[in-house]
């Protein structure tokens, strides 16, 4: 049925379910549960497949396992394409019901495995309002986290991952040498006048870019689906927020100068920090690639093969699931009750942790950061399988 290849991690379950009335289908992929039930987000896209809900719930496996959180790994993909769903509707339903249908069927289809084989989160298109319809489908609060506060849910509109991405960031250019403060200052202080370049201004992008800016970053760029923008003096978080809101992309923030693909990839910034879907770095822009450091806040932005060709050639790399882990470590904070404060720090501790143990150790042994992480997270994994 599919490519997914098998080892001796897993995955446990590869299914997939349909709902053939609504035009419902969706994947879910259950890694390795010997730390804990499942734990990935719903990836909403009209492209996405079993195959790249596998590696994102490998991802999710090692993530989970370096943060020290008692989560296996797991993800679901639901095929979403809300132009062609309000088609066939032939306007009986608006795209917010059609929606609520397909997360619901979608639900239903997988109960047999919530929530102890899976809990679900948000990714790709699915936030606090769908994770509300999983959990209300299927009827018990823990199918999922990053509901609305009133159920109980940290949502991740909080932004917990673009909050861990930014202090992965910071420790990265700790480690790297690129602060221009000594490691032991003030986090304020700690990034000022490293230029940064964002790809993606969604959740993970936005909080990264604030967080970042609070700690004296200059934000030099910043991409949506429809565009890139330049400011060599920076860019202001709340202007380029406001923008995006009113406009809905960033490419008409005032003053600021419009950039080519390629320009704005090759970039000769401090930090690159990818916030936006699978393989952005790939074949076509590699070799463009001018930053001193890339801080992966998104999930697979690049295959190994390509990660493995910049670290030869110099470029620093905190790999995905050691710098976006806020997530995940957010929706344990849910799980356990705990406050957005606490949540908060928890975040940052278990960031801050696992980023400097990776690339300390990469630095050390000049090693490849995702070999040390994967090195990690396995032993973490491999121990645990050996007592069960």
């Amino acid at each position: 049925m599919t490519n997914v290849p098998r080892d001796e991690f897993g995955p446990e379950h590869v299914i997939e379910v349909s709902d053939p009335g609504i035009g419902m289908r969706g994947f879910l992929v259950i890694d390795n549960t010997v730390l804990g039930p499942g734990k990935g987000g719903i990836r909403m896209t009209p492209s996405v497949t079993v195959e790249e809900v596998f590696r994102l719930a490998r991802t999710m496996t090692w993530k989970n396992a370096i943060a020290g959180i008692p989560f296996g790994g797991a993800k679901a993909g639901l095929v979403w394409d809300a132009k062609e769903a309000l088609r066939q509707a032939q306007g009986k339903f608006s795209e917010e019901n059609l929606k609520k249908q397909h997360v619901q069927a979608f639900a239903i289809a997988l109960k047999k495995y919530i929530p102890d084989k899976y809990i679900a989160g948000p990714d790709v298109n699915s936030g606090e309002r769908e994770m509300r319809w999983f959990a209300e489908a299927i009827g018990d609060k823990r199918a999922a986290t990053g509901k609305p506060a009133e159920m109980g849910g940290l949502p991740h509109e909080l932004g917990s991952t673009g909050f861990g991405v930014a202090h992965s960031a910071r420790v990265a250019a700790e480690v790297f040498g690129r602060s221009r403060t000594s490691p032991g200052s003030p986090t304020s202080k700690t990034l000022q006048s490293v230029t940064v370049a964002i790809e993606g201004f969604g959740n993970v992008g936005t909080f990264a870019f604030k967080h970042l800016a609070e700690m004296g970053a200059k934000i030099v760029a910043v991409s949506d689906s429809k565009g890139n923008i330049y400011s060599k003096n920076g860019l202001d978080y709340a202007s380029a927020l406001e923008i995006k809101q009113k406009e809905k992309s960033v490419i008409h923030y005032k003053g600021a100068q419009k950039l080519s693909y390629k320009d704005f990839w090759s970039l000769p910034v401090d930090i690159f920090i990818t916030a936006a879907l699978t393989d952005a770095i790939n074949e076509k822009n590699k070799d463009l690639i001018r930053a001193k450091i890339i801080v992966e806040g998104s999930n697979i932005p690049m295959s190994e093969k390509i990660e493995d060709e910049l670290w030869r050639r110099g470029v620093k790399i905190v790999p995905d699931f050691v710098a976006n882990a806020g997530g995940v470590i957010s929706s344990y904070a849910e799980y356990a009750g705990l406050s957005p404060a606490e949540m908060f720090k928890m975040v940052e501790e278990k960031v801050v942790n696992a980023t400097r143990r990776v690339l300390e150790e990469s630095r050390k042994k000049n090693r490849n950061p995702r070999e040390v992480a994967l090195e990690i997270a396995q032993g973490i994994v491999r121990q645990k399988m050996k007592r069960h």
